[in-house]
């Protein structure tokens, strides 16, 4: 299962301290211009090693296009990309290789495989993920160009901080993607503290996609919203998804959550733009939950892979807050899902025509 998607399909490979990761994208349509400059921005917004609050690991990210691409469009054939790894210290991992790490796979991977790669957590490390922004490189091209969807996301909330107010303009602003710069030096006093103290905390992670059209979404086992959340769940450290309101649904009434409609717009967007499993034409709203990151140097007591009980100290590079990398990660992957089902609709509905009546995401929007 190392294959997302079904018309536009996105295989991923390599491990964190392999030669090299990649990916190859099938079912992209022909046409669309791309060329290796254009990985740069998103790549290096998930990047580490840029600031003090993310691991120090200082990886080039720089994609080589190996094939599906001629004279700067797509052609329709398998793309292949190949980003390699050219700064991994395996040595961080020597004295861990024979150990069970707490709260990290190394103990489900030697059930699954019977060995494992204990280098930087091998396939299960986060690394894999820049393969998976790369791909969504060439979704979010498609999406605009095709129907103007554009998709952004933001931090929602790391430990018990949340945001204010929320201004997509300070997000690209700060290492955090926090939509409130009145906060920021708090949020860095905070992480300052938490590094220094060895632990590490959770965040949450809220991405959207607007302009995006009524009908998209297969009910009912290819519904857009369970789609979205298999694919959130994918990412390493994700524990929980939420569409629209999500968990907050449970205290509304229905008199509240329901979205009145009016041939102005809708009133308001509980349900996060889906609706039966199929786009409203409102915003799609996601929200992620992360996990605090396992990898500390505090010592804990664990396991060997003898059975034995020994401390565990894990050394080298790691993130305080996976989710402040996040971002971009789960807007690769909003964006991988809606150019997956735009395609689907396409195939089965392209011929439905226009459907009337057409209600506005907001009144007066």
């Amino acid at each position: 299962m190392n294959t997302f998607g079904h018309l536009f399909r996105v295989t991923t490979f390599g491990e964190s301290h392999g030669p090299a990761i990649g990916c190859v994208v099938d079912g992209c349509p022909p046409g669309i211009a791309i060329a290796p400059e254009d990985f740069a921005h998103d790549l290096s917004r998930r990047a580490t090693g840029k600031t003090r609050h993310t691991s120090a690991r200082h990886e080039a990210d720089e994609v080589e296009i190996l094939s599906g691409v001629y004279e700067g469009v797509t052609t329709g054939t398998p793309i292949a990309l190949l980003v390699r790894n050219t700064d991994q210290r395996s040595k961080d991992y020597t004295a861990i290789a024979a150990q069970f790490r707490p709260g990290h796979a190394d103990y489900t991977y030697w059930h699954k495989y019977g060995l494992r790669d204990p280098r930087g957590g091998g396939r299960s490390s986060a690394r894999e993920t820049t393969m998976r922004v790369a791909a969504a490189v060439l979704a979010k091209k498609w999406l605009a160009d095709r129907f103007g969807v554009s998709v952004r996301g933001c931090m929602g909330q790391i430990g018990d901080i949340v945001p204010e107010t929320h201004d997509w303009h300070a997000v690209e602003a700060n290492p955090f993607f926090w939509p409130d710069a009145a906060q920021v030096p708090e949020l860095e006093a905070f992480m300052d503290a938490l590094r220094k103290s060895g632990d590490s905390v959770g965040a949450r992670v809220t991405v959207v996609a607007d302009g995006v059209p009524p009908g998209w979404g297969e009910p009912v086992y290819g519904k857009l919203d369970g789609e979205l959340a298999e694919a959130m769940m994918s990412i390493n450290a994700v524990k929980g998804v939420e569409i629209g309101d999500g968990f907050a649904s449970v205290a509304q009434k229905g008199t509240t959550h329901r979205d009145v409609m009016t041939p102005g717009g809708f009133l308001s967007n509980h349900a996060g733009g889906i609706l039966g499993g199929i786009s409203t034409g409102q915003q799609v709203v996601v929200s992620v939950a992360f996990k605090p990151t396992s990898s500390l140097r505090l010592p804990v007591q664990g396991v060997d892979v003898d059975g034995n009980v020994v401390d565990v100290i894990t050394t080298g590079r790691h993130d305080p807050c996976v989710g402040i990398r996040a971002t971009p990660i789960c807007e690769a992957m909003l964006a991988l899902v809606l150019m997956d089902q735009a395609l689907r609709h396409r195939a089965q509905c392209g011929d439905v025509g226009g459907v009337v009546p057409r209600i506005p995401p907001s009144a007066g929007g």
